[in-house]
């Protein structure tokens, strides 16, 4: 017999000091977020720990400013106004080794608040949608509260928990959080997603990072061959290449037949593609995010986006000058990972403008942004009007195969830089 209690009774355990670690993505907790900040007034000085949280998340509003502190590992829009204010902050760390600050007591978690799919027979729950650092948030919190939800995919991998482990359970019953990518998609994105799409060979073993460029390019992929998938998401983009045969993960270098994931996030369609799909494994980030991990496969293309990038190849992938936009996440897991790869290439993906008409490709990064992919990291850059492969090239090589690719309306502005740069002629 399963024990529920209700969500006030379940969020009473929480007490002033505590540091809370709260689940990402589809699987954001608000049920027991909402009665968190019900139970404000008689809490203070408690930290809030998460990566991608979506959906209200009540407490990172400012009239709770007294009760919880933002602390984010990687910044998403509900709590990206309180990091950029006195009411939260951004812990600048790889997504592969935020499970060791839960592991080795930097940022000891006292109680995790997850969302679970429901038990089976065995009295197993899953992770469901995300495993990524959740794993080792469970394994390491004093308390675990979770949100059984019924609507929640239960999936394959290292995600079981057993109700045992978990302290108390709360039935809830809700539709998931959602997102679909390929509506977004632009003309220049899928412009981009050509080009990127004939940089991958068949038989390549692929990473996506976020957004609508990654969909881009899985709708230029239905004349590959034998591809795989290791990557730290996935979204709807795959489920029509599974179908089809494309992605199969016949020839990858490790964990061989199955798609490999830390969490995904898109539409109803990928949710119920994912229940109980034993294709797909969704594992401990500190695994999937691994570079030593990521190398073992053959031909392994990561491909992820930034906000702007120098003219030397220094990406901004998190931030806007000093305001903390996103995160660091995993982005230098796999550019490193398949570089090291056999046949690897990391790729950066950018339009070559903002929707604003604002130029990607800059002069200099702007005052306080962050490097997230350093000059020494860079490999292949790609935007609508081309593809620049840097490594190997000195400071001035580079800002000359960027300026090819950059908005024609802006390369007299980058040819000027460069030339007071380096007082060479172009």
């Amino acid at each position: 017999m399963i024990n529920y209690i209700s969500a006030e009774e379940a969020i009473s355990l929480v007490k002033s000091g505590d540091r809370i670690f709260s689940h990402g993505s589809a699987c954001t907790p608000n049920f027991l977020i909402d009665e968190l900040a019900r139970q404000s007034s008689r809490l203070k000085d408690v930290e809030f720990v998460s990566i991608t949280q979506q959906g209200n998340v009540e407490v990172a509003k400012p009239q709770y400013k007294d009760s919880f502190f933002i602390n984010s590992l990687f910044v998403s829009t509900p709590v990206r106004d309180a990091v950029d204010s006195e009411r939260g902050d951004f812990v600048p760390v790889f997504l592969s080794e935020i499970p060791i600050l839960f592991k080795n007591g930097i940022l000891k978690i006292d109680v995790a608040l997850i969302t679970v799919s429901p038990p089976d027979v065995h009295g197993y729950c899953t992770l469901g949608t995300s495993v990524d650092v959740a794993r080792s948030a469970v394994d390491t919190a004093k308390i675990v509260i979770a949100q059984v939800n019924p609507k929640m995919p239960r999936t394959h991998g290292n995600g079981m928990i057993h109700i045992d482990r978990i302290t108390k359970l709360v039935f809830h019953e809700e539709e998931l959080l959602t997102i679909d990518y390929g509506a977004k998609v632009t003309d220049c994105e899928m412009t981009i997603g050509k080009n990127i799409a004939e940089l991958i060979d068949d038989r390549s073993t692929l990473q996506m990072g976020i957004g609508t460029i990654p969909d881009a390019v899985l709708r230029c992929l239905n004349n590959h061959k034998d591809l795989g998938i290791h990557t730290e998401m996935i979204s709807d983009g795959i489920i029509d290449l599974v179908a089809n045969d494309i992605i199969n993960n016949r020839y990858k270098g490790t964990h061989l037949n199955r798609t490999i994931t830390s969490f995904a996030f898109g539409t109803k369609k990928l949710y119920n593609y994912i229940d109980d799909n034993p294709s797909f494994a969704f594992m401990d980030v500190q695994h999937v995010n691994y570079p030593i991990n990521i190398m073992k496969n053959k031909k392994m293309v990561a491909i992820n986006s930034a906000i702007e990038i120098d003219l030397t190849g220094q990406v901004c992938a998190d931030s806007i000058g000093t305001y903390q936009f996103s995160g660091i996440g995993g982005q230098m897991d796999f550019m490193r990972g398949a570089a090291l790869s056999e046949g690897g290439k990391p790729i950066i993906a950018i339009s070559s403008r903002t929707k604003k008409g604002v130029p990607r490709i800059v002069p200099f990064l702007k005052q306080g942004a962050g490097v997230v992919t350093t000059r020494g990291h860079i490999h292949y850059v790609v935007t609508e009007f081309g593809v620049a492969y840097l490594y190997g090239k000195n400071l001035l090589q580079r800002a000359k195969a960027l300026i090819e690719i950059s908005h024609p309306d802006d390369r007299e502005m980058l040819e000027k830089a460069t030339f007071e740069r380096f007082r060479l002629g172009m």
